[in-house]
């Protein structure tokens, strides 16, 4: 189950991200570059995690105009991501367009949902009538309608997800810890073990391995609770 553990590199120090790609390789499936790294290490940087051997998840979050994402998904695919992201909230076109920029690439575009930051009256507050599971669903539906490979949602609404999208579209969640860990800024958090369980493809983790004490014993303990979910269904 490593190879489904998705390491987010928080940090905006390309020499920090790169130690934790080496530290961790063979160990995890792929390694995230967000909005905070990717600045600071531009396109180069994630040239130099592919030549180490290991596949990238471009977290960029693309919202704007159709023809605006359409030519930034085609560059990230130009970079031969794995993985890059675009806002189901952007809307059919937008969806559409990033869906036809990424097609026959090589690279699955997620459609991210709701952030595992936000709860029903942080929606509330931006203008949102539905409640969180519910405008989920729908941004999910909308997203894979378009064209879209796979969703980003919490793990809270993963199996109301494959239960409605069935088992081709793949199902990225964030905001995953183990029992003992914070859940720092996160409010919608599961633990590996329920988040395979319900039907989730692959996890996403930061914190809880890149600034544990080991971080290589940390990234085995989740793929060991995510095993032990898979033999336990």
């Amino acid at each position: 189950m490593k190879d489904r553990i998705i390491v987010a590199l928080d940090t905006d120090s390309p020499d920090k991200a790169l130690s934790t790609v080496a530290a961790l390789a063979g160990e995890v499936g792929l390694f995230k570059v967000g909005m905070e790294l990717f600045p600071r290490g531009g396109p180069r940087l994630v040239e130099k995690i592919r030549e180490a051997g290991s596949r990238i998840f471009l977290d960029l979050k693309f919202h704007d105009i159709p023809n605006t994402v359409a030519g930034a998904v085609k560059s990230a695919v130009a970079l031969g991501v794995s993985f890059t992201t675009v806002h189901a909230a952007g809307g059919k076109a937008m969806l559409a367009a990033a869906a036809e920029a990424a097609a026959g690439s090589g690279t699955t575009i997620l459609a991210v949902t709701v952030l595992t930051s936000l709860d029903d009256a942080d929606l509330s507050n931006i203008g949102y009538a539905l409640r969180t599971g519910d405008a989920v669903t729908r941004l999910a539906s909308l997203a894979v309608e378009a064209g879209i490979g796979g969703i980003v949602c919490s793990a809270k609404e993963v199996a109301t997800l494959r239960a409605r999208l069935g088992g081709k579209v793949t199902l990225v969640t964030p905001g995953v810890r183990l029992p003992e860990d914070s859940v720092g800024d996160q409010k919608r958090v599961v633990t590996p073990y329920d988040a395979i369980r319900a039907g989730a493809d692959y996890l996403v983790v930061g914190r809880p391995i890149t600034k544990a004490a080991d971080p290589v014993a940390a990234a085995r303990k989740f793929a060991a609770e995510m095993k032990r979910a898979r033999l336990n269904p």
